[in-house]
């Protein structure tokens, strides 16, 4: 058990297909090679990327956690916490999509306190969408992360995302620029972006991480960053990945 608060970093995007998932995946297997005690919590409520990714079973998933919470059947967090390896453990999103509408958002602050003392990390994975269990999550953490790739709607809709911040006076978040998503040549290069954005960007994940077998992985439920062959043949990603991990640990809320 974690003698200290958990620092969580909720993982998010402003639109599909950036890589969020598999990124928040990687940075978790990071910090399991760094014999941290990790939570995945799925928030990305109607997609179970998470527990499909690591071929997990998600029977007892968060909305059985909540209902349990709100019918006062709640007795130790334990049954709703699916392990992955000795040091990853996961509450998948709900198996049914159809229940994933009634996970009231006042519950994830209430999840949050039941496993903040039990782990290192916290990893919220969430969906594009701003709705009120994506806002509680960016409210809880320490640091939220926003994977974005060279797409010109990604980079409009995180420019806004971004003013959204401002506004309420937030700068708890980073902007991780995905190159992996484009392996060709991309349509905005790293200049162009920040000249978008108006805003640095904090971290990149080369473009040479392109695997066009990455189903395969999926399928068998590996975290590439686990994986010897994958961390050897893409040492320079591997040290992105180290170095997110490594700096999103020293910084504070």
């Amino acid at each position: 058990m974690a003698l200290e608060k958990a620092k969580i970093f909720t993982v998010a995007s402003v639109k599909g297909g950036t890589g969020k998932t598999t990124t928040l995946l990687n940075l978790a297997g990071i910090f399991s090679l760094q014999k941290k005690k990790v939570l995945i919590i799925d928030l990305d409520l109607y997609g179970g990327a998470i527990a499909l990714s690591l071929n997990i079973p998600n029977e007892q998933d968060i909305y059985r956690l909540v209902d349990d919470l709100n019918s006062n059947r709640f007795e130790i967090i334990d049954r709703y916490l699916v392990k992955y390896n000795d040091y990853i453990d996961v509450i998948p999103s709900p198996k049914d999509p159809r229940n994933a509408s009634k996970i009231g958002s006042k519950y994830i602050s209430v999840v949050l306190s039941k496993v903040i003392y039990r782990y290192d990390v916290i990893l919220i994975d969430t969906n594009h969408f701003l709705n009120d269990i994506t806002l509680v999550a960016l409210d809880a953490s320490d640091q939220v992360l926003y994977v974005i790739n060279n797409d010109p709607s990604n980079l409009k809709n995180m420019a806004t995302r971004i003013a959204i911040h401002k506004d309420m006076e937030q700068d708890n978040y980073k902007i991780i620029l995905n190159e992996s998503t484009h392996p060709g040549k991309e349509p905005f290069s790293k200049y162009d972006v920040r000249n978008i954005l108006k805003e640095n960007i904090d971290y990149v994940i080369p473009k040479n991480f392109y695997l066009k077998n990455i189903d395969k992985y999926i399928l068998e439920g590996n975290i590439l960053t686990l994986q010897k062959g994958i961390a050897s043949k893409y040492k320079k990603t591997m040290d992105s990945f180290k170095n997110i991990a490594e700096s999103l640990m020293k910084d504070k809320k």
